[in-house]
């Protein structure tokens, strides 16, 4: 038996060019609406960021007091265990 055989005329290769270029069109609007997404992305990305470093500053200067309460517990700490070795000093004479 013998291939069934497509004879391409001038005006189906027009149509089928035509149609590809719709769809091409489609395709490129479609990478277009995936590009607003990214952009939209992109600015809530930069949003992210950007909170994240104000509750590093916000960590930063926490640590900050923290460290000074430490410091002035451990001074406190320090005095009372001197005043108590002074009192148990004074207490043996």
């Amino acid at each position: 038996m013998e291939a069934t055989r497509v004879n391409w005329t001038d005006d189906r290769l027009d149509a089928l060019s035509d149609r590809m270029d719709e769809r091409f069109d489609r395709v490129d609007e479609r990478f277009k609406q995936v590009d607003q997404r990214f952009k939209q992305i992109d600015h809530r990305f930069d949003r992210v960021e950007a909170d994240v470093r104000e509750l590093r500053t916000e960590m930063q200067g926490g640590f900050d007091q923290l460290d000074a309460r430490f410091d002035s517990m451990q001074r406190t700490l320090f005095l009372a265990a001197a005043g108590i070795v002074a009192a148990l000093i004074g207490t043996q004479f």
